[in-house]
């Protein structure tokens, strides 16, 4: 949509062709009882420059709403508050002198530039060197266990450098406490004014118009769409997922294809749950112990003015999974049943009679995992095809799968676009 929005300023005419029936893709919103809200979990970081000049551009950033954000961790079947300095010290996992070096990591990783050397290392291999052995296994360990499975034997040192880069970032943006923020309604409201904005700068929107193919024709490209039909364009910017382009894409030269197709990348089964009453006000509960059916507690209403929920709690329980794992295709109530016994183990308050909605996202193709030395091997943004481009996830090399990098890599292509007619 980004992307759509620049290339149209610039004077060009723009279709933006979206399999969905909505527009927004991983960060549409969808009702969860009756509540309307972001089908995944996003909030707004005061360093979240590019989101956020957008954000004001559709007259809405000045509707962010911040609050400051409490982090808890589950560990030796208790809830422990890690929210500052103080409370990690009195963690009970770690001791002083691992609370220091953890400290000492995040700081040393906040301030390395250069974050190719980084791709070098695993990040197994670079934490427990910085943290020391007992910090990394009982600390940091479980968390990239929960966020990226076993792939984390195989995920460079640069994924933990651009998500500590992120967060200490945003303490550092005016304020020493951490702030997130969120646009009042949520994507929802976001998504809405864009599509209006996108309808003034004349694009041409396609809604539930999935692609089958897009291929060569005469030196334009051809688009063909699974429903029949298809159009002809000067130029065309694929931004499905990589393996997804790969797929899509005809006429690529082999080394771009195994490009495309070589980038691994994690998906979620996501839950939104709406609950009678909200949790315990952290945003964030990462769980060091282990057989919990997800990889994290999120709850937005930690975060979010309670009227906007109905002064009810809204959960999200995400589970990162490898795109081929067979729970992909567990049934709903099964995987209902699993997350709120999980969540019950968590927050043993939470009884059943409380849960008054329950939705599932699932996403094959969400995060493409930084392994050692990826950046020599990122698919190209301009391929052999004529006129055939490709802009995606794949291409953030030295951040994070959000919202704001997203569309800082709209930003950008728009920029390299600039100079076709």
């Amino acid at each position: 949509m980004t992307l759509a929005h620049r290339l149209a300023a610039q004077g060009k005419r723009v279709t933006l062709i979206e399999a969905a029936a909505r527009l927004g893709g991983l960060a549409s919103a969808w009702q969860v009882g009756d509540v309307v809200w972001d089908r995944h979990y996003h909030v707004t970081l005061l360093s979240d420059s590019h989101l956020r000049k957008l954000l004001a551009e559709l007259d809405l950033e000045r509707e962010i709403e911040w609050a400051e954000t409490r982090t808890g961790v589950f560990a030796g079947g208790r809830l422990h508050s890690v929210s500052n300095v103080l409370e990690l010290l009195r963690f009970p996992v770690l001791g002083w002198l691992d609370v220091m070096r953890l400290g000492a990591t995040i700081l040393w990783a906040s301030r390395v530039k250069d974050w190719r050397r980084l791709e070098q290392v695993t990040v197994s291999d670079w934490l427990a060197r910085w943290s020391g052995k007992r910090t990394f296994e009982r600390f940091w360990l479980p968390l990239l266990r929960s966020k990226l499975g076993d792939a984390y034997a195989e995920t460079s040192a640069a994924f933990i450098w651009a998500t500590i880069q992120r967060l200490y970032a945003a303490r550092h943006s005016g304020m020493k406490k951490e702030m997130f923020g969120t646009v009042r309604g949520g994507y929802a409201r976001v998504l809405e004014r864009f599509a209006e904005r996108l309808e003034t700068d004349g694009v041409r929107t396609l809604l539930g118009s999935p692609v089958a193919r897009v291929e060569p024709e005469d030196g334009k490209v051809k688009v063909v769409l699974q429903r029949g039909g298809f159009e002809i364009f000067d130029h065309a910017v694929v931004t499905a997922a990589a393996p997804v382009a790969a797929r899509l894409c005809a006429g690529l030269s082999e080394d771009e294809a195994q490009r495309l197709s070589g980038v691994r990348y994690l998906g979620i089964v996501c839950a939104s749950v709406l609950l009678r009453k909200a949790l315990s006000g952290y945003y964030v509960t990462n769980l060091l112990d282990p057989g919990l059916p997800f990889t994290g507690v999120i709850e937005m209403s930690a975060l979010v003015r309670p009227e906007q929920f109905g002064r009810r709690g809204l959960v999200y329980l995400p589970r990162y999974l490898a795109p081929e794992d067979p729970f992909f295709e567990a049934p709903d109530v099964e995987v209902e049943t699993l997350f709120l016994a999980g969540l019950m183990r968590v927050y043993p308050q939470v009884r059943r009679d409380d849960v008054l909605a329950f939705r599932l996202s699932r996403v094959r193709y969400v995060m493409p995992l930084p392994t050692l030395g990826y950046s020599k091997r990122v698919p190209p943004v301009d391929t052999s095809v004529p006129g055939l481009h490709l802009v995606n996830s794949a291409h953030i090399l030295n951040g994070t799968l959000n919202v704001n990098q997203t569309v800082q890599l709209a930003e950008r292509a728009a920029e390299r676009f600039a100079a076709i007619p």
